[in-house]
C-alpha cells in the first residue's frame, strides 16, 4: 500500500519539481536583473567619489573632501557627511564606529536577495535530482506495466534527466550572479573604508587643529 503511494506521488513528483524549478528561474534571473541595476548605479557612484578622493588627496583639498560630503546620491557621500559631522562636534571620538555602523546598516540593502541567489544556486541541483529520482521510478513503473518494453524505460528516463538538466540550469546563473554580486558588495565596502580612513585623517589633522 505504502509503495504504491509512493508510486503515485513520483508519477506527480517529476512534474511538480519542474514547476518548482520554472518559479524559481524566474525569481532568479528578476532578483539577478534588480541587483545588477542597483549595484551598477551604485557602484557607479562609489568609482566617482573614489576619483574625486584622489584628486582631493593629491591637491590636498580640504575643500574638496567638504564638497564630497555633500553629494548624496552615493554612499560614500552620505557616509562622509555623517562622519565630518561628527568629527566637528565629537572629534576622531567615536567616528570609526559611526563608519561600521553605517556600513552595517547599508549592507541589507546592498546584499539584498543574495541569500536567496545562494540557496538557489545550492538547493537547485538537488530539486532537479528529486524529480529525476521520480520520473526514473515512473519509468521503471512503465516497464513493469508494458511486459519489458526497453522503448518504454529509455523514454522515461529521458524525460526524468530533463529535471537534472533543469536543476543545473537554475543553478549555475545563481551561483554565478551571486559570486560576483558578493564581489561588488566587496568593492564598495572597501570605497567606504577608504572614506572612513580620509575622514579621520581630515578630523585628527585639522578639526584637533582648529580646537588647539
Amino acid at each position: 500500500m505504502l509503495t504504491e503511494r509512493l508510486y503515485l506521488i513520483a508519477d506527480l513528483g517529476h512534474d511538480i519539481t519542474l514547476w518548482i524549478l520554472i518559479a524559481l528561474s524566474i525569481f532568479s534571473i528578476a532578483f539577478i536583473l534588480e541587483r545588477w541595476l542597483v549595484l551598477r548605479a551604485v557602484k557607479r557612484n562609489s568609482l566617482k567619489v573614489s576619483a574625486r578622493l584622489r584628486e582631493s588627496l593629491q591637491a590636498n583639498s580640504l575643500k574638496e573632501i567638504e564638497d564630497i560630503g555633500r553629494d548624496r546620491d552615493s554612499l560614500e557621500g552620505r557616509a562622509l557627511s555623517y562622519g565630518l559631522r561628527h568629527a566637528r562636534e565629537h572629534g576622531s571620538v567615536g567616528l570609526e564606529e559611526i563608519f561600521n555602523s553605517y556600513a552595517n546598516m547599508e549592507r541589507p540593502y546592498l546584499e539584498k536577495y543574495l541569500s536567496f541567489l545562494a540557496t538557489v544556486g545550492s538547493n537547485a541541483p538537488f530539486i532537479g535530482l528529486l524529480g529525476t529520482v521520480f520520473g526514473i521510478m515512473d519509468a521503471f513503473r512503465a516497464l513493469a506495466v508494458t511486459q519489458g518494453d526497453p522503448a518504454a524505460v529509455m523514454i522515461g528516463i529521458s524525460k526524468a534527466l530533463i529535471a537534472t538538466a533543469v536543476g543545473l540550469m537554475v543553478a549555475i546563473p545563481a551561483v554565478i550572479s551571486y559570486n560576483y554580486f558578493q564581489r561588488q558588495v566587496k568593492s564598495i565596502l572597501m570605497s567606504l573604508e577608504s572614506v572612513r580612513d580620509v575622514c579621520l585623517a581630515y578630523a585628527k589633522n585639522n578639526i584637533s587643529g582648529e580646537k588647539a
